[in-house]
């Protein structure tokens, strides 16, 4: 995320010129690969494409009134799928605790939770989109739009799916809790009885205290319920991509020949590509391994099968099936906003399991942290035991309350200060950029100015006499040789560089030249005439001297 900040901390573009700049500055002259030509084609190409979507977007007419309206309508409809979602999650996870104590039960009983979070993950998404079509957003910021709501459902699903597990825990621990009296009593006269072996009573041989009790371990059904998660969520993907784009694409082919209306361009026509579907299925899915791989360390084997697999079935699928969105952007820009969803998941998996690791009793009979109070403990006793003295003395400070809240006080005064920091940067970039766009427009404006004056100096040089302009000509001739060209600085052939020089008189004296506004046309003057801000000279009479 750092790295794609200072990335785009030199984007400079800021709409003017736009798609001049676009045309002139995108390509690469140091490219020399046929392919990687290829792809910087289509980059520009999608570039243009979602520049002219932002043109229509800026230049359209709305109804504000309607589109608030719609938009309320939308987020209120979603919001009620959310919470119906969750309760229905709830409910089933409920149910499936009944299920486990009965003894015949069916497979759907058995694998009814990951069924009904699977096929709320496969409808729920297409439904938010067809209700985000009343939002009529931009489609980069739809597309955020609906990130986040299906980063909600997922969330709000797995959430819902720990709380209602967590009631199974707690019944577990105490059905932990009355095995292990009744393993205390029974191996209370286990030691005091005796075994008679061939006639002769004998002291019955050592029995480990783990060995007698069997008891729910809750760590492992809580493993299993997330391998079972895992591999729900793998089938039921594999069957949508097949089903959902591979035989859509195959109907939509092959029967457009003989149907009443054109399948390609109407209903149902070829599946979009779900950039908003499978990011938040890569994000969740993580989210799932980092959570469940606590209780069950061969998830993320299965996890990396999952996703060599998925990343080719899906590529197949795209190049077969799928067709690009309607409305082009460039999605490489939300890259922090991915990011961003990464690791807010990750800080939320990672609750659970601290949650688990500091507050909840291990299972007494199963598990590396059997016979502790809580699994937090193995951290303590490796200090203590394995470490010297003074690191354990050292980390028992460090770990001191004492210590962590002003670290957090003072981290959180950082991030403040940066923050502020960043923000003045920010606004100093942008009143950089306006100064930029006015001294642009100024030189635009001078330009103009200058053309403009020069055609008003060509007229006035029409209202010499022919002698005059003809000893003009001859003095810019003479000036405009190479030695006085590069002693004015001035370009010759200009308009300018014509009348910035001084016109002879008659007695051999240098004057400077009439630069007085036309106020109307030139009309021929009595000899001796004189008007207001004309040359005070008649008309010349003769040969001018010769210099």
């Amino acid at each position: 995320m750092a790295s794609n900040a200072n990335e785009s901390t030199g984007d400079g573009d800021d709409g003017t010129y736009n798609f001049s700049f676009k045309m002139f500055t995108s390509w690469d002259y140091l490219i020399g690969n046929p392919e990687t030509a290829d792809n910087k084609f289509a980059s520009i190409t999608t570039s243009f494409k979602e520049s002219i979507v932002d043109e229509e977007e800026s230049n359209k007419d709305e109804n504000i009134h309607l589109t608030r309206f719609l938009r309320v309508l939308a987020n209120v409809m979603i919001i009620c799928c959310l919470c119906g979602s969750g309760y229905l999650i709830y409910f089933v996870v409920k149910r499936s605790q009944t299920f486990s104590k009965m003894q015949n039960v069916g497979w759907y009983e058995r694998n009814e939770v990951e069924i009904v979070m699977s096929l709320l993950g496969m409808f729920c998404p297409p439904l938010f989109e067809t209700i985000a079509n009343l939002e009529d957003y931009h489609p980069r910021v739809a597309l955020k739009w609906q990130l986040g709501r299906i980063f909600a459902l997922f969330l709000g699903n797995l959430y819902t799916f720990l709380l209602a597990l967590m009631d199974d825990v707690n019944e577990k621990l105490a059905q932990e809790e009355s095995i292990k009296n009744i393993t205390k009593w029974t191996l209370y006269n286990y030691y005091n009885s005796s075994s008679n072996i061939n006639g002769t009573d004998t002291t019955p041989p050592p029995l480990h205290p783990a060995d007698v009790p069997r008891g729910p371990c809750w760590e492992t059904n809580v493993g299993v319920e997330f391998v079972r998660l895992t591999v729900s969520d793998i089938l039921v993907t594999y069957v949508t991509i097949l089903v959902g784009d591979f035989l859509r694409a195959c109907f939509v082919r092959f029967m457009n020949y003989c149907w009443c209306w054109d399948l390609e361009a109407g209903f149902p026509s070829y599946a979009e590509f779900d950039i908003s579907g499978n990011v938040l299925g890569l994000v969740f899915n993580q989210g799932m391994i980092w959570m469940g791989s606590f209780y069950a360390p061969g998830l993320i084997g299965i996890n990396v099968l999952r996703l060599l697999t998925s990343m080719y079935f899906q590529c197949w699928a795209v190049m077969s099936s799928n067709v690009p969105h309607e409305r082009v952007f460039k999605a490489s820009k939300s890259n922090n906003f991915y990011m961003g969803l990464l690791l807010l998941i990750l800080f939320l998996s990672l609750l659970p399991v601290a949650y688990t690791i500091m507050s909840l009793p291990p299972s007494f009979d199963c598990g590396p942290f059997s016979g502790k109070k809580r699994m937090f403990d193995v951290i303590q006793e490796t200090m203590e035991t394995d470490f010297p003295p003074f690191v354990a003395k050292i980390l028992s400070s460090i770990a001191n309350p004492g210590l962590i809240i002003p670290a957090i006080l003072l981290m959180i005064l950082a991030i403040y200060y940066l923050n502020a920091v960043s923000k003045a940067y920010q606004q100093a970039n942008i009143d950089l950029k306006k100064k930029m766009q006015m001294q642009r427009e100024e030189e635009k404006n001078k330009r103009n100015n200058n053309t403009q004056v020069n055609s008003i100096m060509r007229d006035l040089e029409e209202l010499l006499p022919p002698s005059a302009r003809n000893a003009l000509r001859l003095q810019n001739a003479t000036t405009e040789s190479p030695g006085n060209v590069g002693h004015t600085g001035v370009h010759p052939g200009s308009g300018a560089t014509s009348l910035s020089h001084t016109a002879p008189r008659r007695d051999g004296q240098i004057m400077p030249t009439p630069r007085i506004a036309v106020t109307s046309p030139p009309v021929p003057r009595p000899m001796g005439s004189n008007m207001g801000g004309s040359p005070r000279f008649p008309h010349p009479q003769g040969p001018y001297p010769r210099y």
